[in-house]
């Protein structure tokens, strides 16, 4: 799945949690912080996400294929010019090291050793804009919180992190990845999921595979597939797995969205929320069947599943164990509604 995703941490600790056995709160602040086995930063499409440390190198050499932000859109979209942004890249992987800088530090770092204060009021001014580029690049990820503030630090200085292989090698092991784990996929599914990629620079990702990767029809629609996967995918049964993925869950936001025999079309809207929000999701033998929401209040985990339909007996009882898993996870006990 490649990573997971963390806007909200809380999420990224239920995606694990919904993985993993014996996750615990706090785990993954214990691998990012203290471990350094994981890392933060803005990976596929520009979002947030953890990493393994130990693949870094790979994953920001495949990111290193990005261009957008070298593109007169761009510096139009964010004001800044194509000699400004070189200079700001530049500054930062120059500043950055092993300690820790709050955005303002940063910012200031900027503005005194470019002797821009311009560049310095953009960092201070904006979010991660300006800093994405940083990352993709290489030059920046997340270091722990100080109080309210994230810090940014050099990955090579923070991770001890490695060049990865040449970009294009890099990308298309991502791609190998990301149908072993999404495929059969469309192109367009592939540039929704990586980012800034057009159906067209898909395909030819998903053909530089070679033999590896096959095309396949999908009910009359082309898909792509990993060789090795395409006799498996056809004799495959259902299991009867049912599960609870929180928001912004890898499996919600990689697989296809308009695939009836995974989120029927009606309830699209209930999923896949305005401004790019991803429910929490009522998973059940792969197939999205309703949403679920929780609270937390005084040691009891309040849960409420609103299934899209009527569900199976089996379904039924199989999500009240993940809640009552879920409840073990957090130390509370279960209240559990059924919407």
């Amino acid at each position: 799945m490649g990573g997971l995703q963390a806007q909200m941490a809380s999420s990224a600790e239920l995606a694990a949690w919904a993985r993993v056995d014996g996750v615990r709160p706090g785990d993954l602040d214990v691998e990012l912080w203290e471990h350094r086995s994981l890392v933060k930063t803005w990976a596929m499409r520009g979002t947030l996400h953890l990493l393994p440390a130990a693949e870094y190198g790979l994953w920001q050499a495949a990111l290193d294929t990005y261009d957008h932000y070298l593109k007169g859109a761009w510096l139009r979209g964010f004001k800044i010019t194509a000699e400004e942004r070189d200079l700001l890249l530049d500054t930062v992987r120059e500043v950055l090291g092993g300690e820790a800088l709050t955005r303002d530090e940063l910012a200031e770092a900027v503005a005194e050793t470019s002797g821009s204060r311009a560049l310095g009021e953009k960092l201070a001014d904006s979010w991660g804009a300006y800093l994405k580029p940083a990352s993709f690049q290489g030059s920046l990820c997340f270091g722990p919180n100080s109080g309210r503030n994230v810090t940014f630090v050099s990955p090579a200085a923070w991770l001890e992190a490695e060049p990865g292989p040449p970009p294009e090698e890099a990308l298309a092991e991502v791609t190998r990845r990301y149908l072993g784990a999404y495929g059969p996929a469309t192109a367009a599914e592939y540039s929704r999921w990586w980012g800034p990629r057009r159906p067209a620079q898909a395909t030819r990702s998903f053909r530089a595979l070679g033999d590896e990767a096959v095309e396949v029809d999908v009910e009359g629609e082309p898909h792509w597939a990993l060789a090795t996967q395409v006799a498996e995918m056809g004799t495959t049964s259902p299991s009867g797995a049912v599960r609870l993925l929180p928001a912004f869950d890898p499996y919600v936001i990689g697989s296809a969205r308009d695939v009836p025999a995974i989120l029927s079309p009606e309830y699209k809207t209930r999923v896949h929320r305005p401004q790019g929000w991803i429910s929490p999701v009522l998973l059940a033998d792969g197939r999205i069947e309703g949403v679920w929401s929780h609270d937390r209040a005084r040691g009891q985990l309040s849960l409420t599943i609103e299934p899209f339909g009527e569900v199976a007996s089996g379904v039924r009882e199989a999500a009240g164990a993940e809640a009552e898993r879920l409840a073990a996870f957090f130390g509370d006990e279960l209240a559990l509604e059924w919407g």
